[in-house]
């Protein structure tokens, strides 16, 4: 775990339940490393955050109140305690200091827009009939799922398959990393999340 999740914890106390609900929670995947209050480390995923609060998936089940420091990859280190447990993870307050508070709101604010610029590139690339349609769909709990291709871009693909994984959920499209962006009747959307090249999705594709 990276120095600023190392650093010692803050001591300022969480907000009021009524402010918290008032900052708005931005739906976002990013994968991480937090650590118990036993000092033990596990790996994590964000689901959402907000500057008042955080909710991811844990492999171990946590404690209420317990004192929780995570690591993100663009947010970095944020710290606070457990507020409640649900099926597969947890939803945590956090404990920042106002500046603190100002430099998250301002990363929040960038995700949302990186998010909103890589839906509308998606929407703008021009769509494609693959010629090879068959692929795999590897879930994050292990699953691979068969699935057809029915179109393609350099930024997201819409495919036919009887998975349903939830909306903004990681998956994997054969080798090809991508999020799921929609449901439609006959499958999902997925939007890659590397723009790839058109070379490589012939080889690929078709």
């Amino acid at each position: 775990m990276g120095p600023s999740v190392q650093a010692s914890m803050s001591r300022e106390s969480p907000r009021p339940v009524a402010d918290r609900r008032r900052h708005k929670r931005v739906n976002v995947t990013l994968l991480g490393r937090f650590m118990r209050a036993n000092k033990q480390e596990y790996p994590c995923k964000l689901v959402d955050i907000s500057v008042g609060g955080a909710a991811m998936m844990s492999p171990v089940a946590v404690d209420d109140d317990e004192r929780i420091v995570a690591y993100f990859d663009h947010i970095g280190g944020i710290e606070g305690t457990v507020a409640r447990s649900f099926d597969g993870g947890f939803a945590m307050r956090l404990s920042v200091t106002a500046h603190k508070r100002e430099k998250l709101a301002a990363q929040l604010t960038w995700l949302i827009n990186r998010n909103a610029r890589l839906v509308d590139d998606d929407r703008q690339h021009k769509r494609s009939l693959p010629v090879n349609e068959r692929s795999s769909l590897q879930l994050d709990e292990g699953i691979v799922a068969p699935c057809r291709v029915l179109d393609i871009s350099i930024s997201g693909a819409s495919l036919e398959t009887q998975a349903r994984p939830e909306i903004g959920r990681e998956v994997m499209l054969g080798k090809l990393r991508a999020r799921v962006t929609r449901h439609h009747p006959g499958g999902i959307g997925v939007q890659f999340l590397d723009i790839q090249n058109p070379a490589a999705l012939r080889r690929y594709f078709g």
